[in-house]
């Protein structure tokens, strides 16, 4: 019996085994919460801030500028460019869902949104600034000096800007992709091909880390468990050493938190290094040195398929 042909005789099995609400039984994967309610001033002045190249040193730089939310709240470069008009050292993530990872940056260096944009405003390579800088000039203008007197009982501070700013991202939650649908009871949304590349993404075992409401985004785990990555690549640089940077422990050495898979097919280049340009390269380096196996083309394909489910909305529109 041919593989397509199983897959077809199969396929009214693929959506029939559904609770009492209608939604897929034992699934790991759960869909995205709703944005959560928030002060609505805070929220709106968050966004202003988000689009504010005045946070940088020399008003260059948002936070826009390189969380793009039309490239799925990543870059489309390889190293976003900073207030100096050099690249980073290392590969933007998506800001869109990024309030449900456990932590923050491709190391886990930050454990929370605020301490993020701590950190991105004083960074020597990305805003270059300083928070007394950034108080000084929000308070310097009469329409930000309003808003956060509405918002804050105490106005402008360096914590009110970063709570803003964490509300807004807070709510840039990539919703309603068909895969959340199809969580929720649509078992009908998914084509029977994207239906077994679930089933093989499960089978294979890319659920052993890409798991949980962002499919990635809340464990640690080594870039290369099957094989020397960093050698078969070579040109080791810095920020290859992962999160050793942060605990100086020798069994850190090339652990990364490992990526949520939401909006994967739109957040091209992938990895810390942006070595893969495109998803079926990506998939490729994930099955070769994490997983140490080497899949069919069919359920490669297959895979790539499913992944392609994981594209939510924003503001009403896909992304």
């Amino acid at each position: 019996m041919s593989s397509s042909f199983h897959r077809l005789l199969m396929a009214p099995l693929l959506g029939l085994c559904l609770s009492a609400s209608g939604a897929p039984l034992d699934e790991p994967l759960k869909p995205l919460p709703a944005v959560p309610q928030q002060n609505p001033q805070r929220v709106e002045l968050g966004r202003q801030l988000f689009n504010e190249p005045r946070l940088s040193v020399n008003g260059s730089l948002s936070c826009a500028s390189c969380h793009r939310l039309e490239n799925g709240g990543a870059d489309d470069k390889d190293f976003s460019i900073g207030f100096a008009g050099l690249p980073v050292a290392i590969n933007t993530p998506s800001v869109f869902n990024a309030s449900l990872n456990f932590r923050q940056f491709w190391n886990g260096r930050a454990d929370t949104l605020e301490t993020q944009i701590h950190e991105v405003v004083q960074s020597p390579s990305e805003m270059g600034s300083n928070w007394e800088h950034v108080v000084q000039t929000l308070t310097a203008d009469p329409g930000y000096q309003t808003s956060f007197a509405n918002a804050y009982p105490d106005g402008v501070t360096m914590k009110n800007v970063q709570n803003a700013l964490a509300s807004y991202e807070r709510t840039l939650i990539s919703a309603n992709s068909r895969f959340d649908q199809y969580l929720q009871g649509n078992t009908e949304i998914l084509s029977t091909d994207e239906k077994y590349g679930y089933q093989r993404f499960k089978e294979y075992g890319c659920i052993a880390c890409h798991q949980g409401v962002n499919i990635g985004g809340n464990m640690f785990q080594k870039f290369g468990v099957m094989g020397d990555y960093f050698q078969a690549r070579g040109s080791p640089t810095q920020t290859d050493l992962g999160r050793y940077l942060v605990t100086q422990d020798e069994e850190d050495r090339n652990v990364f938190k490992v990526p949520s898979l939401r909006n994967v097919a739109v957040t091209a280049p992938y990895f810390h290094d942006a070595s893969a340009k495109t998803l079926e390269d990506a998939v490729d380096v994930m099955f070769k040195f994490q997983l140490g196996r080497i899949p069919s083309a069919e359920d490669k394909t297959l895979i790539i398929e499913f992944l392609k489910t994981l594209t939510g909305e924003w503001g009403g529109k896909p992304l």
